[in-house]
């Protein structure tokens, strides 16, 4: 479904990927570890085009996107969730998820279709349906994160793009996001491309990883190899990360 090669990306004179290659295949779960800085979330960014890569390619469904706005690649059927949510606070959830069914407002699609997208929202996180008329600022930080994964899934994408999901996040909202994660994935057929803090969980759920260091890809294997490898643990969570870890 994806294919990104030799991908270089610039923050100013800041080289921040250095020739980025991966690739995603339809239904996947992929994970991305690495240190804070690594260029984790460049990668989502450069994926999404909110940060475009300076050279390199990116085909998406046998089509280049590495030269498109952002718009375009999210007709294509590529969503971002953003770190930190993101929501628009002073409007309704609801309309947060509207909002992510612009593109298919533009094009003309039918309200039928979009309505029956915001029921498989609710069906997904029954509290988004309890709070609908709520406005989006006033929602808990876990609340906050399903609101941000729903609106993405309002444009009905093929490929999603999670960073950081969990992030500041009790470790039962956790388990129910990474639960409809992988039900995307199994019921749906949504490709999705993670960036985690949480390793271990991350690897749990992925069927593979790619472990970056200052911009580079150095490492890809699977999930269960990654979980086994005891450099990726000293190297890539830290100290700090240990109890993540051993969870």
């Amino acid at each position: 479904m994806l294919k990104v090669k030799n991908i270089n990306t610039y923050y100013g004179q800041v080289h921040a990927l250095k020739n980025v290659s991966l690739h995603l295949k339809q239904g996947e779960i992929v994970t991305l570890i690495g240190a804070n800085g690594a260029g984790k979330t460049t990668i989502l960014n450069s994926l999404s085009a909110v940060t475009p890569v300076r050279n390199g390619e990116i085909v998406f469904a046998g089509e280049p996107i590495h030269s498109l706005a952002p718009e375009r690649i999210v007709e294509l059927g590529i969503s971002q969730v953003p770190e930190g949510r993101q929501v628009f606070k002073p409007l309704t959830v609801e309309d947060n998820l509207e909002l992510g069914a612009y593109l298919r407002y533009r094009r003309r699609e039918g309200r039928a279709k979009i309505r029956a997208s915001l029921d498989e929202i609710y069906q997904l996180f029954p509290r988004l349906r309890e709070r609908r008329r709520q406005l989006a600022g006033t929602l808990s930080g876990g609340e906050q994160q399903m609101l941000a994964i729903g609106r993405a899934l309002m444009a009905r994408p093929k490929l999603l793009l999670l960073d950081e999901p969990s992030m500041g996040l009790a470790p039962l909202v956790v388990q129910e996001i990474f639960a409809v994660i992988a039900a995307l994935t199994r019921d749906m057929g949504t490709t999705v491309l993670l960036v985690e803090q949480n390793a271990k969980a991350a690897l749990k759920l992925a069927s593979r990883g790619y472990v970056l260091e200052t911009g580079k890809v150095i490492l890809e294997e699977s999930s269960a190899e990654l979980l086994g490898n005891k450099e990726v643990q000293r190297a890539y969570l830290g100290k700090e990360k240990k109890e993540i870890w051993e969870r």
